[in-house]
C-alpha cells in the first residue's frame, strides 16, 4: 500500500482498502499509548475539525478545569493494522493534541520532539535514529514464567521463532523495516532491529513496535513485555540508540581524515550527551524497576564514559567501514524500551546539540572493562557513575535547565511530580525479599 500524503490521499484509501472503523493514537507523558476509535464515516470531520476529548483523563495531560483537547491525525500515519480482520478493515494514525484556540498542546510528547527537531533543522541537520528494542515473552503477565532457557543468538532452544518471525511481517506490512531479530542473552528475551529513520518518525515506529510485538504474542497465547528487568540474576532488556545528524545527504558525524573517523561536530555532540546525560536518565529510565537493569554485570552500562569496541561504555561509536560515510553513527546504551520515546530523543538531540553549541571537548575513549575499575581509577579518569536509583535520577532531572528546556515547563513539572508519586509508593510497601529475609530473624 502506497504511504499517503494528504487527508485526501487517506479518505481515497479508506473506500478502496474497505477500511471501517479508523484508530487514532497519541501518548501520554510516559509514553503509554492511548487510543479511540470512530467509524470510518467520521473520518473527514476528523481532519477537518479535528476529535475532542477530555485531556484530564490523561496522565500529565490538562487539569480537569482546563480539559477540552483535539486529537488531529497525521495522514502520512495511516496504515491497515494487519492483526484486525481484512473484512471491515481497522487502520490506524497517530495525531497530534491541540488547545480548543488550535494552538498546540504543550503537553504533547510529539509535539515536545517535533519542537526540538526544529532546534536541528533551523541549524541544516535532520536527526537520524535506529533503537534496538529488546523483551520478553513470558507465558502470562502474572509471573515471568520463561518459554526457553536459550541465550544470545541460540536457535534450537529459541521457543519464539514463529513469534518473532510473524511479528516482522506485520511490521513490513505497516512499512515498518527491519534489519534482523534474534534470541537475546537472557532466558525468553528476544529482540528485532529497525532500520533507522528520522526520529519523528521512529518514535512513532516505537510505539506501533511495542504494541504489534505484544498482539501477535497475544494471539499465541504468550506475554510480551518491555519491562526493563523482570528476571533476577539475568540481563534486563535496552533500547539501545544509534543516532547521527546528516546535512542533506551527508553525514555530519563523519571525517575521513579524523584517527576515530569522527567530524568535531561528532565529538562535541557525544561530549554533550556525556555531560548531560544524568540529568535525563529520569527520561530515559523512567520507572523504579528500570535502575535494576543499570548495574554492573549484566551488560548495561553504569557509568558515564564512551569508546568504540568496549561495550561497557554507555557511549559506543561502532567501527567505520570504509564506503559506508552514511554508516557513521553513534550508541547510547542506556535508555530502556520502557521510555516516552518522544521525549527520549528529543533529550538525546538536544544534549548533543548543547554540545555542538557550546564547543565541549571529548575525552578519550575509556577502552578498558569500566566495571572492573576501582572508584579511585574511575574518579581519576573522570568517569561519573550513571544515577542509582529513580530518586536519584529525580535530583538530577529537577536542577537541570537542559532537561526544562527541552520538555517544556508543563511537561517538566509533570513528568517530576508523578516520579516522586511512583518513588513514594514504592519505598512505603513492604516486598517479599523483606518478609523472607527479615521477619525470621527480627
Amino acid at each position: 500500500m502506497e504511504r499517503p500524503r494528504d487527508s485526501k490521499d487517506v479518505l481515497n484509501l479508506v473506500r478502496e482498502q474497505n477500511v471501517k472503523f479508523v484508530r487514532l493514537w497519541f501518548s501520554d507523558i510516559h509514553g503509554m499509548l492511548k487510543s479511540f476509535a470512530m467509524p470510518v464515516e467520521e473520518l473527514e470531520y476528523a481532519f477537518e475539525e479535528g476529535m475532542g476529548f477530555d485531556g484530564s483523563s490523561i496522565k500529565g495531560f490538562a487539569r480537569i478545569d482546563e480539559s477540552d483537547m483535539i486529537a488531529r491525525p497525521d495522514p502520512a500515519t495511516f496504515v491497515l493494522l494487519p492483526w484486525r480482520p481484512k473484512e471491515k478493515a481497522v487502520a490506524r494514525m497517530f495525531c497530534d493534541i491541540y488547545e480548543p484556540d488550535g494552538t498546540p498542546y504543550k503537553g504533547d510528547p510529539r509535539y515536545v520532539l517535533r519542537r526540538n527537531l526544529e532546534k536541528a533543522q533551523e541549524k541544516g541537520y535532520t536527526f537520524q535514529v535506529g533503537p534496538e528494542l529488546e523483551f520478553f515473552y513470558f507465558r502470562s503477565d502474572k509471573s515471568p514464567e520463561i518459554l526457553d532457557e536459550g541465550g544470545y543468538f541460540d536457535y534450537p532452544m529459541d521457543a519464539a521463532e514463529d513469534l518473532r518471525r510473524e511479528t516482522i511481517l506485520a511490521l513490513e506490512a505497516m512499512d515498518i523495516r527491519v534489519e534482523y531479530s534474534h534470541h537475546e542473552v537472557a532466558h525468553s528475551q528476544h529482540e528485532i532491529d529497525l532500520r533507522y529513520a528520522d526520529a519523528l518518525t521512529m518514535a512513532d515506529t516505537v510505539m506501533t513496535y511495542r504494541v504489534t510485538v505484544k498482539e501477535i504474542a497475544r494471539k499465541y497465547g504468550v506475554y510480551a513485555t518491555f519491562m526493563p528487568k523482570p528476571l533476577f540474576g539475568q540481563n534486563g532488556s535496552g533500547m539501545h540508540t544509534h543516532q547521527s545528524l546528516f546535512r542533506g545527504e551527508e553525514n555530519a558525524f563523519f571525517d575521513p581524515n579524523d584517527r576515530y573517523y569522527l567530524s568535531e561536530t561528532a565529538k562535541s555532540y557525544i561530549a554533550g550527551l556525556l555531560r548531560h546525560v544524568r540529568e535525563f536518565t529520569l527520561v530515559l529510565n523512567q520507572w523504579v524497576n528500570s535502575y535494576k537493569r543499570l548495574v554492573p554485570g549484566f551488560e548495561a552500562p553504569a557509568y558515564v564514559c564512551w569508546a568504540r569496541r568496549n561495550r561497557s561504555a554507555l557511549v559506543r561509536v561502532p567501527l567505520y567501514k570504509p564506503g559506508k560515510e552514511e554508516a557513521t553513527r553513534i550508541e547510547l546504551r542506556s535508555p530502556d524500551p520502557a521510555c516516552n520515546p518522544y521525549l527520549a530523543f528529543a533529550c538525546m538531540l538536544n544534549a548533543g546539540l548543547k554540545g555542538m553549541e557550546e564547543g565541549y571537548t571529548l575525552n578519550e575513549p575509556a577502552e578498558m572493562d569500566v566495571y572492573h575499575l576501582s572508584d579511585t581509577e574511575r574518579r581519576g579518569l573522570g568517569i561519573e557513575q550513571l544515577p542509582g536509583s529513580l530518586i536519584e535520577a529525580i535530583e538530577h532531572a529537577e536542577g537541570s535547565e537542559l532537561l526544562r528546556e527541552t520538555l517544556g515547563e508543563h511537561v517538566f513539572n509533570e513528568l517530576i511530580m508523578s516520579k516522586k508519586i511512583e518513588w513514594d509508593d514504592y519505598r512505603t510497601r513492604v516486598f517479599p525479599y523483606e518478609i523472607e529475609t527479615y521477619l525470621p530473624m527480627l
